[in-house]
């Protein structure tokens, strides 16, 4: 019986020192390793995205960089690699579209032949559609581009006419001053294809965030995408809610779509302001649903989940600007601000004072309370697991971090950790039993495929 008490202590003892050094040693901390033949990154262009390549039903792993697109299977092994001018940029307030660590990438069965494409944008202007497996050209289209704008920047696969992924978005800034992507034009991607360049439908006037494009949702559960930025704009181009106007020198920093409030019929969409009052707006399709602040702090970062899973509908998760000793806070779906903390007090021993940087939500542990993963901001740095509300940090792994992606690529729906560090990937998976296997793939939800083609630094 002493024996076991004294074990039982040791336990115990261990579980808080865990605690109290940020990790839980349970989690298996070996990663599945991708080796890349291309250069790691040279700066803030280019990351990655996933999707079902091969078509053998395992996700695989899409990389971009200057100068190149590269595709490798679920297993590692490389599919493909194409030097091509692809465009990918850097702030896109200065430099256009995508922005810092957008992939500049789409992949989508296109044409209803069971198999995936893979679709980009060159300086030139060009459309570029590849095959999934092979990197092999399928065709390449030039449409023209916006009176005011230099070029095409960003382009997003959606469904604007109930037919499926069959339909393309195209965004653009104004080439001169201080640049957001206004320019939004709807096309057919057959009508692309035989060089046909007449738009289902387009806009000079779309309020975009800062430094990223648009995104694209179902929010109604209509079958067809909504354009989500500071406004939402129908299928068929229609402005159906725009955020109250914003003050000079304000504009939006992030967008998200989750279902907030479960007890409002659709999703919602999550904005973040930088100046004026420093609000989180959550809005839909047809209203203003809360805008709040704390302390008029910028929120500049989200992240958007089940964090509480006492509290009803999901709560909104804030970084905060601080270039150093973030405080971020939260808010519950109806808006109110429920904690707030110091990261400083809650980081891993030996983290940057910098706080973390591209928070994404992630399903880690297969329960219904969901975390966030991040990465140490401002360096190549390790990579860690917290819960947003308690701010403990569940696990963090020692990385070199360039770029920090979520997704579900191993099958059991939850989400792993893809680390691009230099010239690998490192996945990150949970190897403790799920206990809830049984879910469907989070790859079946509308909104989570898309915001996994469309993210950037500012918008994981």
């Amino acid at each position: 019986m002493r024996m076991y008490i004294v074990c039982l202590v040791m336990l115990l003892a261990g579980c808080v020192a865990s605690r109290e050094t940020g990790f839980w040693p349970q989690y298996e901390r070996n990663p599945f390793v991708v080796q890349l033949d291309i250069p790691g990154p040279l700066d803030t262009r280019g990351s990655l995205v996933v999707a079902d390549l091969d078509n053998d039903g395992l996700i695989d792993y899409l990389v971009t960089g200057p100068g190149h697109v590269a595709a490798y299977a679920n297993s590692g092994r490389k599919l493909w690699i194409r030097r091509v001018d692809i465009w990918i940029s850097m702030k896109a307030e200065n430099n256009g579209l995508p922005g810092h660590h957008g992939p500049g990438v789409q992949a989508a069965d296109i044409d209803g032949d069971g198999k995936t494409e893979a679709l980009f944008l060159t300086q030139d202007g060009a459309i570029h559609v590849v095959d999934g497996a092979s990197g092999k050209d399928k065709w390449h289209s030039t449409p023209p581009k916006p009176t005011g704008a230099k070029r095409w920047e960003h382009l997003v696969v959606a469904n604007f006419r109930g037919k499926g992924d069959r339909d393309l978005l195209l965004q653009a800034t104004n080439a001169k001053g201080y640049r957001k992507g206004r320019y939004v034009s709807a096309y057919r991607l057959e009508d692309l294809k035989q060089k046909r360049f007449e738009p289902l439908w387009k806009r000079d006037d779309f309020v975009a965030c800062a430094h990223n494009g648009a995104r694209v949702a179902d929010l109604d559960g209509d079958g067809m995408d909504e354009v989500l930025g500071g406004m939402v704009l129908s299928a068929d181009g229609r402005v159906l809610y725009r955020l109250p106007d914003l003050q000079k020198g304000a504009h939006l920093d992030a967008v998200y779509v989750a279902d907030v409030r479960p007890d409002i019929p659709g999703l919602e969409v999550i904005a973040l302001e930088e100046g004026d009052q420093n609000r989180v707006f959550v809005f839909n399709r047809e209203r203003l649903i809360w805008d709040k602040h704390f302390k008029h702090q910028e929120p500049q970062n989200a992240a958007v989940g089940e964090f509480d899973p006492e509290r009803p509908g999901l709560e909104v998760w804030c970084r905060s600007r601080y270039d150093q000793h973030q405080k971020p806070f939260v808010f519950d779906a109806e808006g109110k601000k429920i904690v707030d903390y110091r990261m400083d007090d809650v980081k891993p021993k030996g983290w940057t004072i910098s706080g973390v940087e591209v928070p994404n939500k992630i399903d880690w542990t297969g329960e219904d309370k969901q975390f966030v993963a991040v990465k140490e901001r401002h360096e190549s740095g390790d990579v860690g697991i917290f819960d947003p509300v308690g701010g403990r940090f569940l696990d963090y792994f020692e990385e070199r971090a360039d770029r920090l992606y979520v997704a579900d690529v191993s099958g059991d729906w939850r989400e792993e950790i893809i680390v691009l560090n230099v010239d690998q990937l490192h996945i990150y998976h949970n190897e403790m039993p799920n206990p809830n296997p049984d879910r469907p793939r989070l790859w079946t939800q509308n909104h989570y495929r898309r915001s996994k083609m469309t993210w950037n630094y500012y918008s994981p």
